[in-house]
């Protein structure tokens, strides 16, 4: 195949074949480089590494969720223990944890193979998903470099199933490696440097990635937008040679609908800060993530079809870059929403809201059921609940229930902060029906209550994914750098949504 928009992303040319093979079939691990061996907290250690606990706890491990230690040697494949922790508390982010622990700890070996865990409180298909995400996701790796470094790819997983659970975990293998993949995605779109990632190109990434997965996708360029009257997105792009783009992406179940989801994501492709510019540190330097929100709804929407998600779904992507010249949107300006709404333009850093509130206005007028907005948004949200756990806010307890249960499913974590009526005061305006900020204090909430402005009576979240989205070191299954938070997130929202309740 020649060049295409997706060279720009590595993770599509990944392939990699997870097999599931019965626990009894020895057969099923030639050629395999390293095996897991999971070893309990209150349990005997399992025969095949033979040495007991003690022996293990000199060579500095414990059987806690997160460590894993390989027996070097000649044989293959290389044994390689693997703390699960109790039995009774193992759940699917332990598997996940433990996973990636197993695949970080043998980082040359290609060919992986694992036990799939059954317990009473976790089936089967869970924690083969679960195990499926925990090893791509901790082995990922976004490389420009022109000699690679760094762990190799995995090419092969092999599962092995408890008795009676093949299936089952043929099943939750299929999901797992879908969910993976969409997170890899993710990190590839807010890895990407803006210089190879613009509106215009992400507008092309989203036509075939859209083609290739079945979804509707339908790209709105400058002239259009101006005809929609998208005063947001169009004030942000005025400082930038790059043009805008929204792209509407929509995804349809075979069946009847068992709701209409929104979703709308800031594509903001380069946040400089326009004219209110940002200092030159470390975190200028990441702002090519600031289209993580953009990027998570693409990521998630890409594998809807594959996993059959029973409701309709439709993403508004509003991409552009946020440049400070000679044209750029100036403080003082006052922009004329989607709707007629008014914004006055106290500071240009405070773009993401301009251009997602022109997206919600469009949403409502397309009737959904809900709508859900993503953003890199506010430091005040990074301030608060630093880089593991997202905030939440909406219009609907119901919806807000749905978010943080699908959070909770992707062991990505939010925590729901008040829309308090009496800061709404904070963003009068003396010309305009509102300004785009709020005062030094409560920053993530008067961005929510911008974004409220917008939504009228339809349920509604708002996720901001500010402190989220970049992960300072690695963890567990997140490699340092862009984390695509929110991705995995959304495709369990979608899967299981319903409409809110009256």
């Amino acid at each position: 195949m020649g060049t295409t928009e997706l060279d720009v992303i590595p993770s599509w040319r990944t392939t990699v074949d997870v097999r599931v093979v019965p626990l009894a079939d020895a057969a099923g691990l030639d050629g395999v480089d390293a095996l897991a061996v999971p070893v309990t907290a209150d349990g005997p250690v399992p025969e095949v590494l033979g040495v007991d606990l003690p022996a293990l706890a000199r060579a500095g491990f414990t059987p806690a969720v997160g460590q894993a230690i390989a027996f070097p040697g000649a044989a293959t494949p290389v044994l390689v223990a693997v703390g699960i922790g109790e039995v009774v508390a193992l759940d699917a982010a332990g598997v996940r944890d433990a996973a990636a622990a197993f695949a970080q700890v043998v980082p040359n070996d290609a060919r992986l193979a694992t036990q799939v865990p059954q317990t009473e409180w976790l089936t089967a298909d869970v924690a083969a998903a679960a195990v499926v995400e925990g090893v791509l996701l901790a082995r990922y790796r976004f490389d420009l470099r022109s000699r690679p470094s760094g762990p190799v790819a995995v090419e092969e997983l092999v599962l092995l199933a408890p008795d009676g659970a093949v299936e089952a975990v043929r099943a939750g293998a299929r999901r797992g490696l879908a969910t993976a993949r969409a997170a890899m995605l993710g990190r590839d779109l807010a890895t990407c440097p803006a210089v190879l990632l613009t509106a215009t190109r992400m507008a092309a990434v989203a036509a075939e990635v859209g083609a290739r997965t079945g979804l509707e996708v339908e790209v709105f360029d400058k002239e259009a937008i101006v005809g929609l009257g998208l005063g947001g997105l169009l004030g942000v792009n005025k400082g930038s040679v790059e043009p805008p783009r929204m792209v509407v992406l929509r995804y349809r179940p075979t069946g009847t609908p068992t709701g209409h989801l929104g979703l709308v994501g800031k594509g903001i492709m380069y946040d400089s800060g326009g004219i209110s510019l940002k200092p030159g540190d470390l975190s200028h330097s990441q702002m090519k993530n600031d289209m993580t929100g953009a990027g998570d709804i693409l990521a998630a929407m890409s594998v809807l079809a594959e996993l059959d998600c029973p409701a309709t779904v439709t993403g508004y992507l509003m991409c552009t870059d946020n440049m400070p010249s000679g044209s750029a949107m100036q403080l003082g300006d006052v922009l004329t929403m989607r709707g007629g709404t008014t914004v006055e333009v106290l500071n240009t850093d405070a773009e993401g809201r301009l251009v997602m509130a022109d997206a919600l206005v469009l949403a409502t007028e397309a009737g959904v059921d809900a709508v859900v907005d993503i953003a890199t948004l506010t430091g005040a949200c990074l301030r608060t609940f630093g880089t593991e756990i997202a905030g939440l806010m909406g219009n609907d307890d119901d919806l807000a229930a749905q978010v943080t249960a699908a959070g909770r499913a992707a062991d990505e974590p939010v925590w729901r902060l008040p829309l308090e009526p009496r800061y709404r005061r904070e963003l009068d305006s003396g010309i305009a029906d509102l300004t785009n900020i709020g005062g030094p204090n409560a920053g993530a909430i008067t961005a929510g209550l911008f974004l409220q402005e917008f939504v009228g009576s339809t349920p509604w979240a708002h996720l901001d994914i500010a402190g989220t989205a970049q992960a300072p070191a690695s963890t567990r299954w997140v490699p340092k750098g862009p984390t695509a938070f929110g991705t995995r997130l959304l495709v369990e929202l979608a899967l299981a949504f319903r409409p809110p309740s009256a």
